[in-house]
């Protein structure tokens, strides 16, 4: 039997850091290195067109644990009201090989990333890897799950086997809510929210929860470790939205 407190969203962030600039190669070839740096620190180049005209956003998962169609147009429909992309914003998807894990460190993670990535930043087009996983986080605890993890510049992962396990019965969130919430609050982080590499136009960020929104009905809220908490973000069928500021913190470093 679940105790309640499993319901925790308790969505992490991990930043990775690097002395590289995140610049390309100027000939449209990819340019591994720009995609990895700190989350975050693309946060411009995500949103604006001053650079990259486009975006590819590739979705990699394990076989049967894909996004839903639901979830999948959502983030489109998140990306075009938020991000300046004259030139489109595609979103690929992959299946690969179930790596055999129960549970997933970011060195695994990353590990699967090196191996299976297809598409990198050329000179005019930013790439994103999402990855749907199996198993869980190894952080995990009986206590708390994390359900994604924005680890680079342009990489998260969503634990798509315990969003499955949060989501099974009537008696739990929709699952494309819940898991709508988890990709749409990951990407959050890769546009630099909250204090994340997007500047703050007023101060919001949570202090008790470091780089996330202290308002409790924003998307970017770090939600309570209750069950009440992450039932609340996603009850009747509400998928949580960006607060205005920051939606302003977005506008004023080159989004929409």
């Amino acid at each position: 039997m679940k105790l309640i407190f499993i319901y925790a969203l308790i969505i992490a962030f991990f930043t990775a850091c690097s002395n590289d600039t995140n610049s390309n190669s100027g000939n449209n070839q990819p340019s591994i290195v720009s995609n990895a740096l700190a989350t975050g620190a693309s946060a411009n180049h995500i949103l604006s067109n001053n650079q990259f005209k486009s975006m590819v956003i590739e979705l990699t998962y394990i076989d049967g644990y894909a996004p839903s169609t639901t979830t999948i147009n959502n983030l489109q429909s998140f990306l075009e009201n938020r991000v300046n992309k004259p030139n489109g914003i595609t979103i690929e998807q992959h299946q690969i090989v179930p790596p055999g894990n129960s549970n997933y460190t970011i060195d695994d993670i990353v590990a699967i990333e090196n191996t299976h990535r297809i598409n990198f930043n050329t000179n005019d087009k930013i790439a994103i890897w999402i990855l749907f996983l199996d198993g869980e986080a190894a952080s995990n605890t009986e206590s708390s799950l994390t359900l994604g993890t924005a680890y680079l510049n342009t990489s998260f992962v969503v634990y798509e086997n315990t969003i499955h396990d949060l989501s099974n019965s009537a008696f739990e969130p929709n699952r494309s809510d819940l898991e709508t919430t988890v990709v749409l609050h990951e990407f959050g982080h890769l546009l630099g929210l909250t204090n994340l590499g997007t500047q703050m136009q007023n101060n919001h960020e949570d202090i008790d929860h470091p780089k996330h929104c202290n308002e409790e009905n924003c998307l970017m809220y770090y939600a309570a470790e209750t069950g009440s908490g992450v039932m609340n973000m996603v009850s009747g069928g509400t998928i949580p939205q960006l607060d205005t500021q920051c939606i302003a913190d977005l506008q004023a470093n080159g989004g929409k």
